[in-house]
């Protein structure tokens, strides 16, 4: 079954994907990745610490392909590139949950159609399978929601060291009772969800309210996240020191620094 959007996680005005230009500095005068007195260390949580498994992208593209369509890996790399730019607050994922604010059901297959496109099927086929398919993950898609065991390390390694952690989210509500159902409340000294300041990543004013919440400057901060178009090109635009949580490597032009387990990061700090 799968949930009413919990969460907006880059514009698809800039729509396509693939391309280097795709992955231009948006603030140029914040260079890649420094470690100098770095005091404060903020995730996202979505596909970052939490995770669902199989995620949905991947029974999505078998369902596809189950269905005699050919999808190649090109094919499934754009439609995961799209999906993390619909869910970056884009225009049109604002566009869409005005459109379908009470219609959950319509919702999902329209997201279901854009997702097809987006792997290269025609319009008109897409448009005749996105209520079949969304019907289909609806009914069948019930992940395990899991937070990988280095991530538990990495936490428990960092709050020793002293570091302020901090989480940064683009629900609409506060999540703390899931934080404590997934063990994670204890590492961090508070959660931040978008609806609760009207800003969604990449705005940068949600970072600002994030580094009061810390307490430290931007440059004093990282940001990690697994979203190139929300929590990079945000966190880089608010000034944070950005880094890419990117364990299947869809964003290997990104322009910062990037880790593909957890076990990577602490490198980042000596």
């Amino acid at each position: 079954m799968i949930d009413s959007p919990p969460y907006r996680d880059p514009d698809r005005s800039n729509l396509l994907l693939i391309r280097g230009d795709f992955f231009q500095n948006p603030n140029p005068e914040v260079g890649l990745f420094s470690s100098n007195h770095i005091k404060a260390i903020l995730f996202d949580l979505d596909g970052t610490l939490r995770h669902h498994l199989p995620s949905g992208g991947e029974i999505f593209v078998e369902y596809v392909r189950n269905s005699g369509l050919q999808i190649s890996e090109e094919d499934r790399i754009r439609a995961e590139h799209w999906e993390h730019q619909y869910f970056a607050n884009s225009l049109e994922i604002q566009a869409d949950g005005k459109m379908f604010k009470d219609d959950r059901k319509g919702f999902w297959a329209n997201f279901s159609k854009h997702r097809l496109l987006a792997l290269g099927i025609q319009a008109a086929q897409a448009m005749d399978l996105a209520p079949q398919a969304s019907a289909f993950m609806d009914e069948f898609y019930k992940p395990e929601v899991h937070v990988p065991q280095d991530a538990y390390t990495l936490l428990t390694f960092l709050k020793e060291k002293g570091y302020i952690l901090g989480l940064v989210s683009n629900r609409e509500e506060p999540f703390k009772e899931e934080l404590i159902k997934l063990k994670l409340d204890s590492y961090f000294k508070f959660s931040l969800a978008g609806g609760e300041v009207n800003s969604y990543k990449p705005d940068p004013v949600i970072f600002e309210h994030a580094l009061e919440l810390a307490g430290t400057s931007a440059p004093e901060t990282m940001y990690v996240g697994d979203n190139y178009f929300a929590d990079i090109i945000g966190s880089q635009r608010a000034g944070l020191r950005p880094v890419l949580y990117d364990p299947g490597s869809l964003f290997p032009e990104a322009d910062c620094a990037v880790i593909r387990s957890f076990d990577d990061l602490p490198d980042l700090l000596k």
